[in-house]
């Protein structure tokens, strides 16, 4: 009969689990949280000194019962569950609501579900870090502060079914300022000037870009400025004035935390952040391999270190010499520049055996799953192994005044790219002259190519760079960022099209009201503080009710003074013109998951709707009818004709009733400034003071 009790997570390692401890242990899984503040009220009682007040999570009861019966029966009973600040937290709950003696209960973590890794655990048995608990609590209490003293707040004031959360509300701020961004930005025109010559041997032509002068380097603005240059060139003959051969090399990268393998697994495998981490987890858990059972190939998901272990160290460095050469070896341990503080004692995310190749392991796995393992075997791989070396000739052309300059690299040695080329570095590298070049090569010069540019807005954000900037910005966690990112599209606050994030109008409504009623929830500077301050708790230096105290007095005045203030916010059934042509009533404006809509107000009687066309008063440049505000299906928000589809015009940008005065087209509103909508007229003019006022 089985001495011992070992509780873990998920019902996925169970099995794995009990095959490497042997029959002496029992394993069990508790399915996640079996505790949670109520959903019923607030769940913390601020009257005494802010105390949680946990209850049993619907549905868990008969698991806590199974795990009650099988702990009284063990003589020690190990808390396996996940080796993070959530994992300690659901083994604190469990020694609660289990009411497990403390002499019997110690708390195991292993980074990676593998024999040698489970076995150590139970050796290095501890007990529970109540500092990782507190900074748990801590958070949990926060976002439930923030998420039900606000969202009844919105909900009552704004007649629609908002809500608010700490971080969620300041990743939708994140991408409402990139978009107030985009719209105000203006194109500014510049030129480039590529040189084409012929060298004697060589099959290709030498391609070379405009520098400047002999003293500085120059941008091309205007038609006129590449004129004036092109007037300096007439006639001029071309030598070659230096060439500079040097050795550049490239670095491997780090191996993969949560944050990087999300940003990667978007661009290259076009994996939302959710999906990246269900597909690690279930590699994680363990994958049934043929002839080997269940087997975790990843070591644990959520991670911010790039750290790896002696012995991971070690059989990478077997490996890559046995498989590539003692030359392709990395020799020291490389080291992550940034010097950040690591959360917990957690490795990177690496396969747990690198003999176990994604080839050997295909039949076994999904292939999303095979496409994932893949990336992180390759990364791993590739950051143990020694650096790419190139051979690099940059070279500089005068034609009268002027310089132009090419560069080319070659490969001399691939290093980890043997292994691993990440996806924009793919197209980076230039051709390589067969000859080479000297200060005596002759030049034949065939013909200038010129080309008109405009500068780009910055672009939208996506998963992989909203990952990124939280990541640099200290919002949220690696366990964060999927959720937060899958909340605000659920929530359609925020629509993705394309990979890119675009606001919707709700997700404007709930940004603008979370700016102005409740500034430091959404403050990205506030939050980022609040993320250390919660890793101190974790660190024993701060006491977790000490920041619960501070936040919460702050947060209650604002709530009741935007109870107060947000009146103005509350939107009333407006009454339109259009008549219901079911009975014959005045249609009103509704506002829906995807925009406003017109319906009848004799609901349930007439359940008539119809589209909402939001006109904005400026007269289609195309046909002459309105202009009117649309949604793309996923709620991205456009200008287009009423009369559509027979007139196609269309705009993502506001446009303005104003005519171009220079070129007679049609302009757009961007910011306090008016552009017309042809770059290469590029007529730019400032609005009027009060039309802006009445937009804000």
């Amino acid at each position: 009969m089985a001495k011992y009790l070992v509780i873990v997570e998920s019902p996925a390692k169970v099995k794995t689990i009990k095959k490497f401890l042997g029959s002496n242990y029992e394993v069990m899984a508790s399915n996640g949280h079996v505790r949670d503040l109520p959903k019923s009220q607030l769940g913390i009682d601020v009257e005494n000194d802010y105390e949680p007040k946990y209850i049993t999570i619907r549905g868990k009861g008969d698991i806590l019962a199974g795990l009650r019966k099988a702990a009284k029966k063990a003589d020690k009973v190990y808390l396996a569950t996940d080796p993070d600040r959530e994992g300690e937290a659901i083994s604190w709950h469990l020694s609660k609501a289990l009411k497990l003696d403390e002499k019997k209960m110690r708390r195991i973590t292993f980074n990676e579900i593998t024999k040698t890794a489970v076995k150590a655990s139970i050796k290095e048995a501890r007990d529970i870090d109540m500092n990782l608990v507190d900074a748990q609590q801590t958070r949990r209490m926060l976002d439930r502060m923030v998420g039900y003293r606000i969202s009844p707040v919105l909900w009552a004031k704004v007649k629609r079914g908002l809500s608010a959360g700490r971080v969620q509300s300041v990743a939708l701020r994140i991408i409402g300022d990139r978009e107030d961004e985009i719209n105000a930005f203006i194109p500014e025109e510049y030129w480039t000037l590529d040189a084409e010559f012929a060298v004697k041997g060589e099959k290709k032509p030498l391609i070379a870009k405009f520098y400047g002068n002999k003293n500085k380097r120059m941008s091309i603005g205007s038609r006129e400025e590449l004129d004036k240059i092109l007037a300096g060139l007439e006639g001029a003959s071309y030598e070659v004035a230096e060439v500079k051969k040097s050795e550049r090399t490239k670095k491997p990268p780090l191996p993969f935390t949560t944050s990087t393998l999300q940003q990667e697994a978007s661009k290259v495998l076009n994996f939302s952040t959710q999906k990246t981490m269900r597909l690690a987890q279930q590699l994680y858990e363990g994958i049934d391999i043929k002839g080997n059972g269940t087997v975790g190939v990843i070591t644990y998901l959520r991670t911010d270190s790039t750290r790896i272990s002696e012995e991971a160290e070690s059989a990478a460095h077997e490996y890559i010499t046995s498989q590539y050469g003692p030359e392709y070896t990395l020799t020291q341990e490389k080291k992550d520049d940034k010097k950040k503080k690591i959360q917990d004692a957690h490795e990177a995310i690496r396969p747990t055996d690198i003999s176990r190749t994604p080839a050997s392991l295909k039949e076994s796995l999904s292939r999303d799953q095979f496409r994932l393992y893949q990336l992180i075997w390759k990364r791993f791989t590739a950051s143990r192994m020694q650096n790419a070396k190139y051979e690099t000739t940059s070279v500089k052309i005068k034609g009268g005044e002027y310089y132009f300059t090419m560069a080319a690299s070659k490969l001399k040695f691939d290093g980890f790219m043997a292994v691993y080329v990440q996806e924009d570095e793919e197209k980076t590298e230039n051709s390589f002259l067969a000859k080479g070049l000297d200060e005596s090569t002759e030049l034949s010069f065939q013909g200038f190519h010129e080309q008109q540019h405009f500068t780009q807005p910055p672009a939208h954000y996506t998963e992989a760079t909203l990952v990124k900037a939280l990541e640099e910005l200290g919002i949220g966690r690696p366990s964060t960022y999927a959720p937060t990112i899958t909340t605000i599209i659920a929530r359609r606050y925020v629509a993705k099209e394309n990979k890119n994030l675009y606001m919707t109008e709700l997700g404007e409504v709930v940004n603008n009201i979370m700016k102005k009623s409740f500034p430091s929830i959404v403050d990205v500077y506030f939050t980022a503080t609040m993320e250390e301050l919660l890793d101190s708790v974790g660190e024993g230096l701060v006491q977790w009710k000490t920041v619960i105290r501070n936040f919460y007095p702050d947060l209650e005045d604002a709530v009741q003074t935007a109870e107060k203030e947000l009146e103005e916010v509350k939107i009333e059934d407006e009454v339109t013109d259009v008549i219901c042509d079911l009975c014959g009533r005045n249609m009103v404006i509704k506002y829906g998951p995807h925009g406003k809509f017109l319906a009848c107000p004799g609901f349930p009687d007439c359940r008539n709707t119809k589209p909402y066309l939001e006109k904005i008063g400026v007269p289609c440049p195309v046909c002459g009818k309105d202009v009117v505000l649309r949604r793309s299906k996923k709620g991205r928000r456009y200008y287009g004709c009423e009369n559509n589809p027979e007139c196609e015009f269309m705009s993502w940008q506001k446009p303005s009733k104003e005519k171009c005065p220079n070129c007679g087209g049609y302009m757009l509103e961007k910011g306090n400034k008016i552009v017309c909508a042809d770059e290469h007229c590029g007529f730019v003019m400032i609005r009027k003071k009060d039309e802006v006022e009445q937009e804000a």
